[in-house]
């Protein structure tokens, strides 16, 4: 695909984020379809300021409400796009509609391009609700981590279990009275007997997730094998482990495991000014950079009511697509690798190295520069960045020509990926793909395009589509994202606008450091938001960038302070991995490392 139209004029200032249409409408919709639920708007003091249609339900009217949203509406919610959970126990600025805890359901409709948020009030004393796992496959997980985060029970899951925590973990960590640091626990300890209870702990027993041990009409023909695939196998992309059923050599059925990475990054968000938890927003896709702190600054900047001004919004695109593809090189190179192609990666890590000195001659960081500011950026671009980033664009497309021999057409690779590891559209938006794993179905979905950011309205770009949604589509997708970022890229090369690199608010927002020797008045603001950080308006928000996996989110909750009373990350990875046993289904192991490269997760995404 060639780069066209690089010098297409931008103008930043005209950009306009997309909003959603009117709530009253989808109101009335629904209760047209069933007049027996109850729905409650939000108050005014919960202060939602995303736009995103937001209601109370009755918990026994919930099931009955999502049937409505799937079926019964001329244009359905189609996703279930995320389900978490708050403890409302310490919280100053709630409805008069809450309770104890509230279990929040996001759904997405992509026809109508809208959201909803349904919100279920539970007490203490009765923290059970009714799963959604038979109307929304993939809530299956997200109501595992509900109930390992926070207690809360859904009748009718099928294994309702801890999925981020040992199961020999005493507690839910997102409780407000549980620790959010190892300095408020007990010093851990590890004797021979707890050891021993650990170990047995891990084991996997077949029966407990309904699978049979044995094949046959009477289940005694055949033994079925159980193989652990990890924690600690190159081929499963960091710790995680996947317990196969195997007939022979081929895959009837697995367990996928996870929560060797979890650090706790939702409870961290509990404990850190807002402005201190931006580095920890780096580590959750530690190979996107920056793009992990774009949904989480742009939370912020929400609540806050900030306006960000055009020369950042344009260093954001810039540095973000930059991140897209450093993601996406080595994606690629690990890839091929996992399919027996050793010499592209070491090629393709020349490329990524090339890029990191131009994000570190910005920066001064590589991997997780943390640089992006509630408001802006952390400095201006250096001098002479223009020569160094042109340097590239003209560099790197010339790069992907050869790759594309050398990888994209190699007859073996088609072999092992053209038809493997297939999904159809309607399967992934049903277990809440998004990304590259969703465009490869053929679907186009980009939030860059149906939902802009940021002034992403202002640029020329394409969105790649494959048509199989298969491994070699899944990878056919992010090669021509990575020429469509560098389209992008020399727009903004091309169009940086002038003006400051980050906004004029003091109550949130530092001012230049160097104007802190000149002035009391300087001195103070500066002092007050690094120390202690800003005080943000109470209030909830939901923000989402088309980051390097798939749609990344942040659900922040403040309740007038200097911290978040609950940060919410929704990640794409987690929802990627919920499809492996429908994906896996029938492959032999060689195809099971091909769909398992072509995902491309990051653990560290999806255990937070």
């Amino acid at each position: 695909m060639t780069i066209t139209n690089p010098s297409k004029t931008i103008d930043i200032a005209a950009s306009r984020n997309w909003q959603q249409s009117s709530v009253i409408s989808l109101f009335d919709e629904i209760i047209a379809a069933e007049s027996s639920i109850e729905l409650v708007p939000v108050s005014a003091i919960e202060n939602i300021v995303d736009d995103i249609p937001s209601f109370w339900v009755a918990k026994q009217h919930l099931c009955k409400l999502m049937q409505v949203l799937k079926h019964d509406l001329s244009k359905p919610f189609d996703m279930c796009f995320d389900l978490s959970a708050i403890d409302e126990t310490e919280r100053q600025y709630k409805s008069s509609s809450a309770a104890d805890f509230t279990v929040n359901y996001h759904l997405r409709s992509h026809q109508r391009n809208e959201d909803i948020r349904l919100k279920v009030a539970l007490s203490a004393a009765n923290k059970s609700i009714d799963s959604v796992c038979s109307i929304w496959a993939n809530a299956n997980w997200y109501e595992r981590e509900v109930w390992d985060m926070f207690g809360i029970k859904f009748i009718g899951h099928p294994y309702l279990c801890r999925i981020l925590m040992p199961n020999t973990w005493q507690g839910h960590p997102l409780l407000k009275t549980h620790p959010a640091r190892a300095t408020e626990m007990a010093p851990f300890t590890l004797p021979p007997d707890i050891q021993d209870k650990e170990q047995q702990a891990l084991k996997f027993n077949p029966e407990v997730w309904g699978m049979k041990r044995q094949s046959g009409v009477n289940g005694k023909d055949n033994d079925f094998m159980f193989l652990n695939l990890g924690p600690n196998h190159p081929s499963v992309h960091g710790a995680f482990r996947i317990v196969l059923k195997m007939d022979g050599e081929e895959s009837v059925d697995c367990v996928p495991d996870m929560g060797y990475h979890h650090r706790g990054a939702e409870k961290m968000g509990e404990r850190q000014s807002w402005h201190s938890y931006i580095p920890y927003t780096d580590r959750i896709d530690y190979l996107g950079g920056v793009m992990n702190n774009f949904p989480y600054v742009m939370a912020v900047e929400k609540l806050a009511g900030i306006t960000v001004p055009d020369r950042a919004k344009v260093i954001r695109i810039m540095t973000s697509e930059m991140f897209r593809i450093l993601s996406h090189l080595l994606f690629y190179g690990t890839f091929a690798q996992d399919i027996g192609a050793l010499s592209p990666i070491f090629y393709m890590f020349i490329d990524r190295e090339k890029l990191f000195g131009i994000i570190e001659a910005f920066t001064g960081a590589r991997m997780h520069p943390s640089w992006f500011r509630i408001g802006g950026v952390a400095q201006d671009l250096p001098q002479g960045w223009d020569k160094l980033v042109r340097e590239y664009v003209d560099y790197l497309p010339k790069r992907l020509d050869e790759y594309e021999k050398m990888v994209m057409q190699n007859a073996l690779l088609k072999k092992r990926t053209v038809d493997i590891g297939a999904y159809s559209s309607k399967e992934a938006l049903a277990w809440g793909v998004t990304g590259p794993g969703l465009r490869a179905t053929g679907y186009s979905w980009d939030l860059r395009k149906q939902r802009p950011y940021s002034g992403y309205d202002q640029f020329d770009f394409e969105v790649p589509l494959g048509h199989k949604g298969d491994c070699y589509d899944r990878c056919r997708v992010r090669v021509e994202e990575m020429r469509q970022s560098i389209r992008i890229i020399e727009q903004c090369l091309n169009n940086m606008p002038s003006g400051p690199y980050k906004a004029e608010h003091p109550q949130t927002t530092p001012p230049d450091k160097s104007r802190t020797m000149q002035d009391i008045d300087t001195l103070i603001p500066h002092f007050v938001n690094v120390t202690w950080g800003p005080v943000i308006p109470a209030g909830e928000v939901s923000m989402f960038v088309e980051a390097t996996k798939g749609i990344m989110g942040y659900h922040l909750v403040s309740d007038g302070s200097t911290m978040s009373y609950r940060t919410r990350i929704r990640t794409p990875s987690f929802a990627h991995l919920q499809m492996l046993p429908l994906i896996s289904k029938g492959q032999m192991v060689a195809d099971l490392i091909a769909t398992l490269g072509s995902v491309d997760y990051v653990m560290a995404d999806v255990d937070r």
